[in-house]
């Protein structure tokens, strides 16, 4: 049987706010190395046997970027399903089972959140050899982490009977996060591993589960398939439609039911780095106990995670202290407290900022901008546009724009005339004018972009030409 990897590449990380955003959420982070946590899970199962394409099911926001994220892990995103809203697990696992069995109900999928860390990847895989048989022979095989702490952040799988592998057991019962008196209990038992969220199953087998158990989620993601359409290299499910299912997880929509649960234990340095606290459990430290990245100045300071993005950070004379510096946040945090931080991004929600949401760097298909200063009716944006790469043919009804190119050469069309600037070179597009932004170079185009007028929202777009097919879309 071809095992496919199913990459769920939902959530947006709040517990690791500034750094995760709604809009640029964790999966797309380089957290614990050079590679992003999404690059890390595409890599996972490198080399496995019957190996098939992986899907990807993700949020419509994050298609371009998890695309050219994977694209540069070197695999080819071959499949990515978008979903117009989150709705958990359950249903976005059921979208794939409907995409692979459409072609092979045998098909194996295992199935791996793009948030996660394992540092012992030959661990891994072989715990998922070990699963194998199980999900072949029609069993729903979780993969529990072999706990090494009380920890009352995950839930649990109890161990059933052991099965005739000798790895492997039936699933007695899944449990909440526990408190720290009954985590305790569970390590001293032996009988209980974390739940990774983790699972290796077959197409049909999923869709039997969903059928018997969550008939509305089926119905609801069949719906939205059949109504669905390709759009350029993604599958866009029909939104009300998919907007229909309930909203539920793997494991409350089947796993705590079905009779074919399966548990394989392994222990392969998994983390799901839910919080900066677990950011720094699984990255290496230094002599003091403390983890840097980018500029830090670090004196009398211990145990300790600190991250800067652009500006120095110094610390003197603290412990056990989260300091996480980007362009337009400062996170300040007791290590103890780093679950609490999901509370600021309520707060940013409650009060209508932006923060929560977006980097002052926002990244397009065609590249990125930043806003530099802003103020009544004007707005300064550095634009980054890719070798090769054009913004949509578009025009806006309440601002005019100024182009001033600093770096590489821009091909402008304004109305009727398409023309080339060069460094030091600039342009007018009035309010109204039909106007493109190319890069015909090798190198990324820079341009300082001073917008001006009544309105300067991201939704003042219309869009008449777009090589990203975002014609339909406002921003």
């Amino acid at each position: 049987m071809t095992l496919h990897p199913v990459i769920l590449c939902g959530g947006s990380g709040s517990r690791l706010w500034p750094l995760s955003r709604e809009h640029y959420p964790k999966p797309l982070l380089p957290l614990t190395s050079g590679q992003t946590l999404l690059q890390e899970t595409a890599r996972r199962l490198q080399g496995t046997p019957e190996l098939g394409d992986a899907v990807y099911v993700c949020n419509e926001e994050h298609r371009f970027l998890l695309a050219e994220q994977v694209t540069r892990a070197g695999h080819n995103p071959s499949t990515i399903i978008l979903e117009p809203e989150g709705r958990n697990t359950a249903p976005a696992l059921t979208l794939a089972a409907l995409y692979l069995a459409a072609e092979d109900p045998d098909a194996l999928m295992l199935t791996m959140p793009a948030d996660h860390v394992i540092t012992d990847r030959d661990a891994f895989l072989e715990a998922v050899s070990r699963g194998r048989q199980h999900a072949e022979a029609g069993d729903i095989v979780t993969f529990g982490v072999t706990p090494d702490a009380p920890e009352t952040g995950y839930g649990y799988i109890q161990h059933g009977d052991a099965l005739p592998d000798g790895h492997s057991y039936r699933v007695a019962r899944f449990v909440e996060k526990p408190d720290t008196a009954t985590a305790n209990m569970y390590l001293a038992s032996g009988e209980f591993d974390w739940n990774s969220g983790i699972f290796l199953l077959r197409a049909g087998r999923w869709l039997e589960e969903i059928t018997a158990r969550q008939p509305a989620i089926l119905e609801a993601c069949e719906a939205a398939m059949q109504q669905g359409e390709q759009d350029s290299d993604f599958f866009r499910v029909q939104r009300e439609a998919f907007l229909a299912s309930p909203a539920n997880s793997i494991d409350y929509a089947v796993m705590e039911h079905t009779s074919r649960a399966v548990v394989v234990p392994f222990s392969a340095g998994w983390s799901d780095v839910g919080s900066w606290s677990s950011l720094w459990q699984v990255c290496p430290r230094d002599a003091e106990g403390n983890v840097t990245r980018g500029d830090v100045i670090a004196e009398d300071t211990h145990n300790s995670l600190l991250l800067a993005q652009g500006r120095c950070l110094a610390t003197v004379g603290v412990s056990d202290l989260v300091v996480v510096e980007t362009a337009d946040a400062v996170l300040v945090a007791h290590k103890d407290k780093a679950q609490d931080v999901r509370a600021i991004v309520d707060h940013l929600k409650a009060t209508g900022r932006d923060e929560y949401k977006t980097h002052r760097c926002v990244y397009r298909p065609w590249g990125s901008y930043e806003g530099i200063d802003n103020g009544a009716r004007f707005q300064v944006k550095r634009l980054s546009v890719k070798p090769g790469a054009s913004l949509s043919l578009q025009l806006h009804h309440h601002r005019a724009e100024h182009w001033v190119v600093v770096k590489g050469t821009a091909r402008v069309t304004c109305g009727e005339e398409t023309f080339n600037l060069h460094e030091n070179e600039s342009t007018y597009i009035p309010i109204g004018a039909t106007h493109r932004l190319e890069n015909p170079g090798n190198i990324p185009l820079e341009v300082i972009e001073i917008q001006s007028g009544s309105y300067l929202g991201e939704d003042d777009i219309v869009r008449f030409e777009d090589v990203y097919d975002r014609v339909r879309e406002a921003s």
